[in-house]
């Protein structure tokens, strides 16, 4: 009780930490995938300024050699930028969508002006050093994209560009260059001040504000266009081409509310999750507690074979016999009413068989002795009479009768006795060596020799070699005799008995074979039983029922084993075995 009190408390305890870790680790999850939504959003909207840093967290470099996460080289791929990673040396160590025309090695003074012009040939570039990258050496990401927009400007200003400013007899031809519909070029004063306007914004707008520029820019994910720009240096006025994106490829969110949503999805998951462990431990502990409740009204009801149904057993029990996962916090208590319901079962079968058995004998009893007794009593009336003159032969006669039915009923009650000094093992047998072969060959001639055996014949077919065996002599012609004299009394005349020996493994063994009627299987099957048939008044206690079930019970008292084959009509086969010893 103290065992499973224990092992309860340690139950509920740790379930109850585990639904906890359960919770807390989904909130970390959820808390995780909620920075990473935020990552993934404010990555979209400041790609080209903000990618170097989630690209260096998650890259790590050796002795030269680079491990990228493959998450970013898709990305790279996806967006149309190209990444090199340039070690001490200038020389490309690593690259992602990197185009032939791109260089394999820097010098000193070309990456410094790559890092202050922020471009490179037709590239927009974005560059991150990272001081002891390997933790000894630095490296510089480089990360650009072609900005194809920047190059349009360059030419137009230089073809329809006069004091910083659109030629307007040229306004036609670019609007007729613009080759999106939501593209337009604009001609902006170092104020913001909108100066010309070309294409599908034509005066919707008149100036943009002081960081307004900057965050097309910079977060071009909040925006439907893409921004390219082109400085004149003589004048201050700056081009701006806007060109349209194919698509709204993201949706513009406010921190709070995603922070709202990633918290309210969050407290549906955790609730969701406790009211699904709160259903799992009504059930893991509910379950249980209504097998017992049927397990109980099946053993008021005396109905100890069905403690457990084909179907709860399955239900508690895996194939290999282990009580299964939801049950084994009960184990101890499943496994004691299964083992008293088990020991009550056998005991009211065994009742039901010694009340059986008691019959059987008494009916045997009743049988094997009213014969013998009636003959006994009718002897005596006819001497109580005094109506009859015996002459000294029938008195003669009339005696030996009468002693033989005392000595028939004499042994019969011995026999009786023996199989229960036997089977309750109240008598000791001292065993000691024997020469098997030679044994039995005496215990079969005594049977060739008797004139009273005419019904059968015998043979001998003795093991070529010594075969030596711990037995008692007296108890062990007893089984022989009682084996034999049941081949002869239960064939018909004529019947053949071959008696052999032999050696099997470390196994010496005698066989008792007939050719007589054999037996069916319900005879077969209780030949060892006590008493399992009657005898007639005219045989001799060895025909009492009780003759197979003694040898049985001395075969097992030498540690051996019997074994009976049978079949209607085509005689009888019993085989015994022994442990061999090694002879002297």
């Amino acid at each position: 009780m103290k065992r499973i009190r224990t092992r309860l408390t340690l139950h509920f305890t740790y379930q109850v930490l585990l639904l906890w870790v359960m919770i807390i680790l989904t909130l970390a999850v959820l808390l995780l995938t909620l920075i990473s939504y935020l990552v993934n959003q404010d990555l979209k909207r400041t790609f080209s300024t903000s990618a170097l840093d989630g690209i260096t967290t998650e890259t790590f470099i050796e002795n030269d050699h680079v491990s990228m996460n493959k998450r970013w080289q898709g990305l790279l791929k996806e967006r149309g930028y190209w990444l090199q990673v340039v070690n001490e040396s200038g020389n490309v160590i690593y690259d992602v969508n990197a185009g032939e025309d791109l260089k394999t090695s820097y010098g000193a003074a070309e990456l410094l002006h790559i890092q202050e012009t922020r471009r490179l040939g037709p590239y927009r570039v974005e560059t991150l050093l990272e001081s002891e990258a390997d933790g000894m050496h630095s490296v510089l990401y480089l990360m650009g994209s072609k900005d194809v927009g920047a190059q349009r400007l360059e030419q137009w200003f230089r073809q329809y560009g006069s004091s910083g400013r659109i030629r307007p007899e040229a306004e036609s031809k670019i609007k007729a260059e613009l080759t999106g519909d939501k593209d337009y070029l604009q001609v902006v004063s170092p104020s913001g001040q909108i100066l010309q306007s070309v294409g599908q914004a034509e005066a919707k707008k008149s100036k943009y504000g002081a960081l307004e520029l900057v965050s097309m820019r910079v977060e071009p994910g909040k925006y439907p266009v893409d921004l390219s720009v082109y400085f004149d240096e003589n004048t201050g006025y700056t081009w701006l081409l806007h060109q349209g994106k194919p698509e709204k490829e993201f949706v513009k969110q406010t921190f709070f509310h995603d922070v709202i949503l990633v918290l309210v999805a969050i407290g549906a998951a955790v609730l969701v999750l406790t009211f699904g462990i709160s259903i799992w431990h009504g059930y893991r502990y509910g379950q249980p507690l209504m097998l017992f409740a049927s397990w109980f009204e099946r053993m008021s009801q005396g109905r100890y074979s069905e403690a457990l149904t084909e179907k709860e057993r399955k239900k508690v029990f895996r194939k290999n016999g282990k009580i299964r996962m939801r049950y084994r916090l009960y184990k101890e208590v499943i496994a004691g009413f299964y083992d008293m319901a088990t020991k009550l079962d056998a005991s009211q079968r065994e009742r039901k068989m010694l009340e059986q058995t008691r019959e059987e004998w008494m009916t045997g009893i009743s049988h094997d002795l009213r014969t013998p007794l009636s003959t006994i009593q009718g002897y005596g009336h006819l001497l109580e009479s005094g109506q009859f003159a015996w002459n000294e032969a029938e008195l003669k006669e009339m005696g030996r009768m009468i002693r033989e039915k005392g000595d028939f009923m004499l042994e019969l009650l011995q026999d009786f006795s023996l199989t229960f000094q036997l089977k309750n093992k109240a008598i000791q047998i001292p065993l000691q060596p024997i020469e098997l072969n030679e044994f039995v060959r005496r215990s079969v001639l005594r049977y060739v020799n008797d004139a009273t055996v005419d019904t059968a014949t015998f043979s001998f077919e003795e093991w070529d070699g010594a075969l030596a065996i711990l037995a008692n002599p007296k108890w062990f012609r007893r089984m022989l005799d009682n084996i034999l004299t049941n081949a002869v009394k239960h064939n018909p005349e004529g019947t053949e008995i071959t008696v052999r020996t032999g050696k099997d493994g470390g196994q010496a063994w005698i066989t008792v074979e007939d050719n007589g009627k054999g037996m069916d299987e319900e005879t077969k099957r209780n030949l060892f039983e006590r008493y399992y048939r009657g005898t007639s008044t005219d045989q001799t206690t060895d025909g009492a029922g009780l003759g197979m079930s003694i040898a049985h019970a001395i075969v097992i008292a030498h540690k051996g084993q019997i074994q009976v084959e049978s079949e209607p009509g085509r005689g009888t086969t019993v085989r015994m075995a022994f442990p061999f010893i090694e002879s002297n």
